[in-house]
């Protein structure tokens, strides 16, 4: 049976690199796909990964109906046999619903990949429907770390290195930023909570706590 299944996980967890993989081992079987992708870090129309991997997409605008997408492709001729979602949290609901009614109406199984909250920990729109419509939510096992060396858990926004918790849900950057660029940072819920990141975890260090010494 045709599955909706949605991939999550942290930044830096490779899920753009599982995107890649799934696409490889279908069309080395002769199998083609389309793929969907929104404000990937390589540009628009790409699909790409950290490990620097990358292939063409379909860059989603705001307003597509995704369904009537694929019903045009196969309509010309063109084939389907999997559908591909990468940076699917930037999704509007109503695409996910669409999505949804690919795997229904059309019978194709679509792979749908996306961090499920945003900066402030709050939870994407498009995330949270995936999670509501979803025939299964695969939580990727590729564990990101926090500076610490604990299980990453959450996505921070940093700016010069520190951690804001104000701003639009979405802006495009990387966790490979220069320190004065917006950027982004995986951290434990901890260091989250208190917005300590590597950048000024490193600076506190630089004034040691030191060890109360008795002269008895």
């Amino acid at each position: 049976m045709p599955e909706l299944v949605f991939f999550s996980g942290t930044m830096d967890c490779g899920k753009s690199t599982l995107a890649l993989q799934i696409e490889h081992n279908r069309s080395a079987r002769a199998l083609q796909g389309v793929i969907f992708t929104r404000d990937d870090r390589a540009g628009e129309g790409k699909l790409s990964s950290r490990l620097g991997l990358v292939t063409d997409a379909v860059e989603v605008e705001d307003g597509w109906d995704l369904y009537a997408y694929l019903v045009e492709h196969l309509s010309k001729g063109g084939r389907a046999d999997y559908v591909i979602a990468d940076e699917a949290q930037f999704l509007d609901p109503v695409q996910i619903d669409q999505l949804a009614r690919v795997v229904d109406d059309l019978g194709i199984d679509v792979y749908a990949f996306g961090i499920t909250t945003d900066f402030r920990s709050k939870l994407f729109p498009g995330s949270q429907r995936l999670v509501e419509l979803a025939d299964r939510v695969e939580v990727l096992q590729v564990e990101a770390l926090c500076w610490c060396g604990a299980r990453a858990t959450h996505n921070a926004r940093t700016v010069g290195g520190v951690m804001v918790v104000e701003g639009a849900q979405v802006v495009v950057g990387d966790v490979a930023q220069s320190p004065d660029e917006i950027g982004y940072e995986v951290l434990c819920r901890r260091h989250h909570r208190r917005r300590m990141t590597a950048a000024t975890s490193r600076a506190g260090a630089l004034s040691p706590d030191v060890l109360p010494v008795s002269s008895d």
